[in-house]
């Protein structure tokens, strides 16, 4: 994939240009994370708080084969109400260009054309990760294996809850991917603060982050820089009570014979009811939590590079 096989609406062009800040956005949350109208609402809240910090969004996605980076209004709501949107990884995004159909794209996926596309700051909720039993299973989402060698710095809440958090970041350190917290010791799980593990590093500055970032891929070091930003105390679910709706949601979705990467969105639509709403408001306020912090670590990044060229 190259730049040219990628179309980037204008702004964004420009802003590349000008060595401005740009966010990247996925849209797999739009079709297949969260349930209509919320994606939509969701995503054009995640826009507008990059563009309160001064950085310029970028939601990709494909539509009729054709690999976008920046969406309308129009097109997200086309995203999130077609039906038939595919979820599309790095290994999907061959036959959703060819076949000119439409796609939503993962964590991997958006990563990928991110880097391609010139971005250096993506936002997403969680990352995916070692599925629980993945020592049997093998399943182990892509994400890990795009993290070890993209250099896009993920701004996330930590990995999925519903996933082995300790193996996902075992893989993580295998593979080379620093994880740092921002303003925490402690790896976060997503609908919780603390999942009961570390991060490689704790940053408790903008431009501190930033530096280690420029720094990380000016050694010539590939891949992710993963950025680890809890969800606030406010909208956090009670551990105890999240791990009981997973433990609901996995044998459910383990009696339906659903597997693969039908997974994660039934169990998240599971949870939303199992926690009579909590989960999806945790959801969409970590997103929005994500999309600034990755908003202000774009404009930090900017300044560093124009710096260096002074």
């Amino acid at each position: 994939m190259t730049r040219s096989s990628i179309r980037v609406a204008d702004e964004i062009v420009a802003a590349l240009e000008a060595k401005a800040p740009v966010v990247a956005l996925e849209s797999t949350l739009i079709a297949h994370g969260l349930p209509h109208p919320a994606g939509v609402e969701t995503a054009a809240a995640a826009e507008a708080e990059i563009r309160r910090a001064g950085a310029v969004p970028a939601t990709i996605a494909v539509l009729d084969g054709e690999i976008r980076v920046g969406l309308s209004a129009t097109e997200i709501e086309r995203i999130a109400t077609a039906g038939d949107v595919a979820k599309l990884s790095r290994r999907d995004l061959p036959a959703a260009v060819a076949s000119g159909g439409d796609g939503a794209t993962t964590v991997a996926a958006t990563m990928l054309i991110a880097e391609r596309a010139g971005i250096e700051v993506f936002a997403t909720g969680g990352i995916g990760g070692v599925h629980r039993g993945g020592e049997a299973s093998l399943d182990v989402s892509a994400d890990l294996h795009e993290l070890g060698q993209t250099s896009v710095a993920v701004v996330c809440a930590g990995v999925k809850s519903i996933l082995d958090i300790g193996r996902t970041l075992e893989v993580l350190e295998t593979l080379g991917v620093p994880v740092i917290g921002f303003g925490t010791d402690s790896f976060p799980a997503f609908y919780t603060r603390d999942s009961g593990f570390d991060v490689d590093r704790r940053v408790d500055d903008i431009a501190e982050l930033a530096r280690l970032i420029r720094v990380k891929w000016d050694l010539g070091l590939d891949g992710a820089v993963l950025v680890a930003n809890p969800i606030s105390a406010l909208y956090e679910l009670e551990f105890e009570d999240a791990e009981a709706a997973i433990g609901s949601a996995l044998s459910e979705a383990h009696a339906a014979g659903i597997s693969g990467s039908r997974v994660t969105p039934f169990v998240l639509g599971r949870m939303a009811e199992l926690t009579s709403g909590n989960s999806l408001k945790a959801n969409v306020e970590l997103i929005l939590s994500n999309a600034r912090l990755a908003a202000a670590l774009a404009v930090a990044l900017a300044a560093e590079s124009n710096n260096d060229c002074r």
